[in-house]
């Protein structure tokens, strides 16, 4: 089991590993300084460092993990990134649906490209679908998602980098919000995320809280005016 240190999620699993920026967002990404570490230590799935890879022995991976989990996939990778063939992320959905005990949660930012493909998958109860909103922006990303058969749909708001004033929640499932962790964090403030909190609350969308972030993540925790929110999605439609 690829256990997960992400607090929204129990494992991953990377059927596809290597990515391109495309948004602020990316600047400083996480898997990019893994995916080199793990090069660095001869992980044979990271030969190439953190140039876009497909990884076809892991895609049966979730099928021998007979435990059921919350699996977020392609966490260290894009799903839906241009150069993965349109065949392959068949593939990764069929095998979601062949391990009907697991939980996927797929995040993208190339949410124009998940449109357009959308049709052409099978959407079952068990995927979970998600698009990156760092600022205003890419709102969008919001309006792609939608447009998706996706039975859960939710936002991962992170790494927050300006206020989100006025989001249109409407068919959201879930919203999860977290500020940029590392030695060059860019700061996030209260009130973006007091009122991202907020809006969820008026909109009955369940809020989670990943992390203040900074240089100390550990450190800085995840209390919001003193409470811990970690809600999940219930709806299923």
């Amino acid at each position: 089991m690829s256990k997960s240190a992400i607090e929204w999620t129990e494992a991953t699993w990377n059927p596809v590993t290597g990515c391109t920026k495309i948004s602020p967002g990316c600047k400083y990404c996480y898997a990019e300084k893994m995916a080199l570490r793990l090069k660095a230590m001869g992980q044979r799935n990271y030969a190439q460092g953190f140039k876009l890879t497909l990884q076809p022995h892991m895609l049966d991976l979730p099928l021998k993990w007979k435990k059921p989990q919350t699996i977020f996939v392609n966490s260290m990778s894009d799903l839906f990134h241009g150069k993965v063939p349109l065949e392959y992320i068949v593939k990764v959905f069929e095998i979601m649906k062949r391990a009907h005990w697991h939980r996927f949660q797929v995040l993208t930012k190339r949410a124009d490209r998940l449109a357009e493909v959308s049709p052409l998958l099978e959407w079952t109860s068990n995927i979970w679908m998600g698009v990156s909103v760092e600022s205003n922006d890419y709102f969008d990303r919001i309006d792609y998602l939608r447009s998706t058969e996706a039975k859960i749909k939710f936002l991962s708001l992170e790494p927050l980098l300006g206020p989100l004033w006025n989001i249109d929640l409407s068919g959201i499932d879930w919203v999860i919000v977290g500020g940029e962790s590392g030695l060059k964090a860019r700061p996030v403030k209260e009130e973006w995320i007091t009122s991202l909190r907020d809006q969820c609350r008026t909109a009955s969308v369940p809020f989670f809280f990943k992390q203040w972030g900074g240089t100390n993540k550990k450190k800085a925790g995840r209390e919001l005016e003193g409470q811990i929110h970690d809600a999940m999605p219930t709806r299923v439609s």
